[in-house]
This record gives C-alpha cells, structure tokens and sequence, in this order.
C-alpha cells in the first residue's frame, strides 16, 4: 500500500483533470487504486479487532468511485482524492456509523459517526442524545477520544432548537447538528511516517464507543 504512490498521482491528477490524461494514464490509476484497496482491506482487519461489527464488511463496498456525475453538474470528470468509508451493513452506502478515511492532496483526514443521516433516523439521533446527554458527553470528553475528534461537523447545523426540543436545554449545540461526524485533520507529512498505518487504527480505535452509542439507536430505526 504505497501512499505516496496514491497522493503523487492525486496531485498530477489534479493538473489534468480530463479524459485524455486520464486515459493515458490509467495504468497508473489503476495501480494507484490497487494501493488505495490494499489500505482499505488492512483497515478492516484491524478495526474488525475492536469492532467486530466491521469483520464481514467488504472493499468494494466501502470505497467510492473517482468519477463526478456531470450529467447535472459542470464538474471536472474525476474527484482528485480517495475515500473509504468502513461500515457494516453496506460499505459505503450503510446508514451505521462507521470509519472513513480520506486521501487528497489538499488535506487528508479521518472521521468517525453517521454522515447524513435520513429525517427519522436523524430525529432519533437527537432523542437518544438528548435522553443519555452525560452518557454522551462522557464519551464524546474522553481524554483520547478528544485528543483527535474535538470538533463536530457543523457547518450547516440548524440556527435554532430543531422540533420537539426545549430552546433552553443546556447541550442544544448536539441537537441541532444535522450529522453526528467528528473529523480529524491529518498533519503534513504524515503518510511519511512508518507507522502511519499503526496510527489510524489507534486514532480509529478511540472512536468505537462513539459509534456503538450512534449505532445503538441506527439500528432500532432501520
């Protein structure tokens, strides 16, 4: 699993974001996702060690395409990064929460949780945090758990209480988030180091209590 392999064909992907380039190039797509796959199926292992809802999850489940959708958008052909997201219960496509790494030459990062989540699942998000509030700030204030994830994906959370909450509960900023994700932002340079590998699945590892209390009430909606 060559990284820098993976990031140097990002970057020149990057420069020539189109058919013809891509076309004469796709040996090294090819073996650049091969890489990509192998990363991928190392992870399943070792995340399956602490969350042994991951032990039957599949590759080609869990890795997304590299190319855009232009029929309705005017977008360059290709993404210019790799992502996987590891979950049970379909990959990629699970409503679970799960693991996702992300390789791009702008910034690579890690995220653990439910990435938008369908209305009543999401709403029984919100229950489950509002109803176990201390349970859910234990976890989510744990020492190593905070080292990495100390911040939630909020950029498009709601500007007030959402339906059926009280406006002056004390912890309203969880209620209002439309996704449970935390990302950690990965350091320059750090697919550079030997034990990268041995880092993410750490890193990983320190989110499992976070995703079993999402995946506790995911599984009671779908």
């Amino acid at each position: 699993m060559d990284v820098q392999n993976i990031l140097s064909f990002l970057s020149t992907l990057k420069e020539n974001n189109n058919r013809e380039w891509f076309a004469e190039n796709r040996a090294w797509y090819d073996r650049s996702k091969a890489d990509f796959e192998k990363l991928t199926a190392a992870l399943i292992i070792e995340i399956a060690r602490f969350d042994e809802d991951i032990k039957h999850v599949k590759v080609k489940d869990c890795t997304f395409r590299i190319y855009n959708d232009t029929r309705f958008h005017n977008k360059e052909p290709y993404k210019t990064h790799f992502g996987a997201y590891i979950a049970s219960q379909g990959g990629r496509k699970s409503p679970r929460g799960g693991y996702y790494l992300h390789i791009d030459t702008a910034g690579c990062f890690l995220s653990a949780g439910v990435w938008q989540p369908e209305a009543p699942v999401l709403k029984a998000l919100r229950e489950a945090v509002y109803d176990n509030i201390d349970e859910f700030k234990e976890i989510i204030n744990e020492k190593n758990f905070k080292k990495y994830f100390y911040a939630f994906h909020d950029e498009d959370m709601l500007k007030t209480a959402p339906k059926g909450f009280p406006k002056d509960f004390e912890d309203i900023y969880f209620l209002k988030l439309k996704h449970y994700i935390v990302n950690y932002d990965l350091p320059a340079g750090f697919f550079a180091q030997k034990d990268f590998f041995e880092q993410i699945v750490s890193i990983f590892k320190t989110a499992r209590p976070f995703n079993k209390f999402l995946n506790y009430t995911v599984d009671e909606i779908i």
